[in-house]
């Protein structure tokens, strides 16, 4: 199911995230991608606390990156996250642009899902508490 839930952060590309060829080093995009799905989750009320706190912890089971451009000391990158899915797990597709080109630099997604904190069991369905917090249940059911 296709929803409508994005964030978008600018990060300006600092001199430790280089590689000795002055690009930054590919493992750092893991990082921007982290970093706006934080804001992504933050923004729908169930960031990495609030889904400790409801019961489940919710680790990546799969990532893909495609390394498209190369980004540089200094240059202003836009970094996009849209939740493209969130029955039996999350989907969370990622874009990142030269804010000044809009040229794409990178692109990829990541899948979460859920765990049961008590039981160490994985949960083959989305628990209520996400489809609530999407606004896609409401607190009867």
């Amino acid at each position: 199911m296709t929803v409508n839930h994005f964030a978008e952060l600018t990060i300006q590309v600092p001199f430790y995230d280089l590689d000795p060829m002055s690009i930054v080093w590919h493992g750092n995009y893991v990082k921007y991608f982290e970093k706006v799905r934080c804001k992504l989750l933050s923004q729908i009320n169930y960031d990495y606390c609030e889904m400790r706190d409801s019961g489940y912890i919710w680790p990546i089971i799969d990532m893909r990156l495609k390394y498209i451009n190369s980004a540089t000391f200094g240059q202003e990158l836009r970094c996009v996250a849209t939740l493209s899915e969130y029955e039996n797990r999350l989907k969370i597709n990622y874009e990142i642009f030269c804010k000044k080109t809009q040229k794409r630099m990178t692109k990829g997604y990541t899948i979460q899902v859920a765990v049961n904190i008590k039981s160490q069991e994985m949960q083959l369905v989305s628990p209520d508490v996400l489809l609530r917090k999407l606004g896609v249940k409401n607190e009867q059911g």
